[in-house]
């Protein structure tokens, strides 16, 4: 394969009409330009240039060879161009998934501060599988994906019994890197007007006869085991509710009661309180999937910068 430096002598020996011509522009000695040609037309085993009076001319060769050198080089300054955009983040594409209770608030706020710091970035949120978010990071459809423990161990009862700090023994899962970003407690969700609403901290075990508001992976009741024992027995699941919005129209009506995790509690109702719990539920760990530092885009980057800023200033 022809490398670009003699593509390049060849376009300029073209233009100037000479080897001096073209030496002088290049900061070259004539001899160098020379050796390069004949090296070029040893390759190709044609000649590229005839000699005339005053210097040389393509031969017909030599001048479709030049009509291409110039169309390559030119793709090649567009590719650096256009790459260089992404990497100054001027351009480019950022693909976003993420669960219900993240789409709340902190995924349409990062995306609108993003958009601010980025605005020649086009972001896009996608609707994805819940159990697919990390093999979709993987396999390169999704850019970033906000995921929980509860996603990675399939099972919110094998997460409560992850390893403590970290909850995870590995910075990889699927060869995909995880940024965690919070952990989020798990608050009980009343009716204004609840009997237990006026309490600061309510017991578990005071809420043993509620109906209870479940919904789908993993914006649901986290792991069963600990709070089924600190409610006496398992919670009495009257309703099944994926929306968020319906959750709390739900909890308003007086019908149930739900847990609710710290991301939602920013589009929190006027006429529903959150109260933590006692004894306090497992925690919940967000985090950020992405691909490996080495092969992450600018834009995974700065994203990943908003959302940690984000997570900091939750409530």
């Amino acid at each position: 394969m022809l490398d670009t430096w003699s593509l390049q002598v060849l376009v300029a020996v073209a233009e100037h009409g000479s080897f001096s011509g073209a030496a002088t522009a290049l900061s070259l000695t004539q001899p160098a330009v020379s050796r390069q040609i004949a090296g070029l037309e040893r390759r190709l085993g044609l000649r590229l240039f005839s000699r005339v009076p005053r210097g040389v001319r393509p031969t017909p060769a030599g001048a479709v060879a030049v009509e291409l050198a110039r169309d390559t080089l030119a793709r090649l300054r567009t590719l650096e161009t256009r790459l260089a955009s992404f990497a100054e983040l001027e351009s480019g594409e950022l693909r976003l998934a993420a669960f219900p209770s993240a789409n709340t608030f902190l995924v349409p706020e990062a995306i609108r501060r993003f958009g601010d710091l980025h605005p020649g970035v086009t972001l896009s949120l996608r609707q994805t599988e819940q159990a697919a978010l990390v093999t979709s990071v993987r396999d390169g459809r999704i850019d970033l994906a906000l995921v929980t423990d509860w996603h990675l161990y399939g099972d919110p009862d094998a997460a409560k019994n992850a390893p403590t700090g970290t909850h995870l023994p590995r910075a990889t899962v699927d060869g995909v890197e995880l940024v965690p970003l919070a952990d989020e407690e798990l608050q009980v969700a009343l009716p204004t007007r609840h009997r237990l609403a006026r309490r600061r901290r309510v017991r578990l075990a005071d809420l043993s006869g509620e109906t209870w508001i479940e919904g789908g992976h993993p914006d649901c009741l986290g792991p069963i085991a600990p709070l089924a024992e600190a409610l006496g027995g398992a919670p009495r699941i009257g309703f099944w509710c994926d929306d968020w919005n319906g959750k709390q129209a739900l909890v308003a009506a007086g019908v149930g009661v739900t847990l609710m995790p710290t991301l939602a509690h920013l589009t929190l109702r006027r006429d529903v309180v959150v109260r933590p719990t006692s004894p306090a539920l497992p925690a919940r760990r967000l985090y950020a999937a992405t691909a490996a530092p080495a092969f992450r885009a600018p834009a995974v980057t700065a994203m990943l910068g908003v959302l940690a800023d984000l997570a900091l200033r939750r409530p």
